[in-house]
């Protein structure tokens, strides 16, 4: 049987090119496409698939946090995360979130049907160029970022005040202070400029949630 493949990404050439890679290769079948984080929870739901190829950034909801729901619903779901960062925070990030692997996306063609292979069989897969200098990262043994935290996180980056960041998520102020208090403990970063660093430094700040 073919490995059933989804493929997550907003980016019309991306999409594109990994769709003619994906139907040039008989043993996999890629049964459905979509653009953003929300859309590719319903459809792994739907379809369950074998493996989800998920882009980090897209529209309405990122994949870190599409990929959190989903595993919350499905723990044996298996996802390869897509992205143009090779920074090793992003990657260990993608990681502790549950998927199964990262591509960088200008990848060689077969280098993303060996991801799709090796990670259908129960394998984790890093791309080419990054295991190595991965294994300082994954050795950390932080307490990673929920996904509602990473949200926060990023907004308190952008220099929002505890009563701004309440009034876009809906939630009252002393729920932000207690996500504020959570991530400089997780972190073990005591200042707002640290924060607003941290994520500057990590890349995050290019995430959209």
């Amino acid at each position: 049987m073919p490995i059933r493949v989804i493929l997550a990404d907003d980016h019309p050439l991306v999409t594109e090119g990994v769709k003619a890679v994906l139907e040039t290769f008989d043993q996999i079948d890629l049964i459905a496409s979509v653009t953003n984080g929300r859309d590719a929870v319903t459809a792994i739901e739907r379809l369950d698939p074998d493996i989800t190829l998920m882009d980090l950034n897209m529209p309405g909801m990122n994949g870190l946090t599409a990929t959190e729901l989903v595993l919350e619903r499905d723990p044996a779901a298996r996802i390869i995360i897509l992205s143009m960062h090779d920074n090793p925070e992003y990657i260990a990030t993608a990681l502790r979130h549950g998927a199964k692997g990262y591509l960088l996306k200008d990848v060689p063609t077969e280098e993303i049907v060996e991801a799709i292979e090796n990670v259908h069989a129960g394998e984790t897969y890093l791309c080419t160029g990054i295991d190595g200098a991965m294994q300082p990262t994954l050795d950390c043994d932080r307490e990673p970022l929920t996904s509602r935290e990473q949200i926060v996180l990023l907004r308190l980056a952008r220099g929002l005040s505890n009563k701004e960041v309440g009034r876009e998520l809906e939630i009252s102020v002393r729920t932000v202070e207690t996500h504020r208090k959570n991530i400089k403990r997780k972190l073990a970063i005591e200042t707002t400029a640290g924060l607003t660093r941290y994520v500057l430094e990590s890349g995050l700040l290019g995430l959209t949630d």
